[in-house]
């Protein structure tokens, strides 16, 4: 039961960050955009830090070399996502990188993701309270500039802001049904632990090395100590 509370409440949280988009309606774009890259810095430590430090340690205990598999598959499984959906995300307010995609294309790339988030957070919590609070926090490391993004695209697609925070929030919702998902097949099948947790780590090390830290060398103009956050 407890694993069940402290899941379900992270998963809440998580979705909860969906809403922070309206932000932009209160800070300059300069501002924000420096703001965003200090989180952008961040997120890449604490997704690479939760993956080496937290999730393939307790993996490599539970599930032998059958692990480094798993990791893989990971990125391999992320890096298809990417490419079938365009899910690049936009870590800046005001970004055209998705042109002029339907917002609704964007807005199921990002369920499909959230939903994913949903299944590696309520994995860490089977292996441990601490490792899915370290995991949790990473993904909201990783949540706060994706979603401002993502709120900024879909109001460059045409959205209202109101609308668009209620899309942005149900789409981030899908984080729950992937949460309860992962829980409910655990029980039934407890070795789903052995293949998520690594899985989940190859997803963060995708996403810290494919999509944030190319993020951060666009812009060289940003403060060298940023490097080390």
């Amino acid at each position: 039961m407890e694993v069940w509370l402290y899941t379900l409440a992270s998963v809440f949280l998580v979705s909860i960050v969906s809403l922070i988009g309206i932000v932009t309606v209160f800070f300059g774009e300069k501002k924000l955009n420096n703001v965003l890259r200090l989180f952008v810095s961040f997120s890449v430590g604490a997704l690479l830090g939760d993956a080496f430090i937290h999730l393939i340690p307790e993996a490599f205990d539970r599930g032998g070399v059958s692990v480094s598999f798993s990791i893989l598959a990971g990125i391999i499984t992320f890096f298809i996502l990417e490419r079938l959906i365009q899910w690049h995300h936009c870590h800046e307010v005001g970004c055209e990188e998705h042109g002029h995609a339907l917002p609704y294309v964007i807005l199921t790339g990002d369920g499909l993701h959230n939903f994913i988030d949903g299944i590696i957070i309520g994995a860490s919590y089977l292996v441990s309270i601490p490792v899915g609070v370290a995991t949790t926090l990473a993904v909201i490391f990783h949540e706060i500039p994706q979603e401002i993004g993502d709120f900024g695209t879909l109001l460059y697609g045409g959205f209202s802001k109101a609308k668009a925070l209620l899309w942005n929030f149900l789409s981030a919702l899908t984080s729950v049904a992937g949460a309860v998902m992962v829980l409910l097949v655990s029980s039934q099948f407890e070795s789903v632990t052995k293949i998520l947790v690594p899985f989940a780590a190859g997803g963060f090390i995708y996403i810290a090395t494919a999509d944030m830290i190319p993020e951060l060398h666009k812009h060289r103009a940003h403060k060298f100590s940023e490097t080390f956050i």
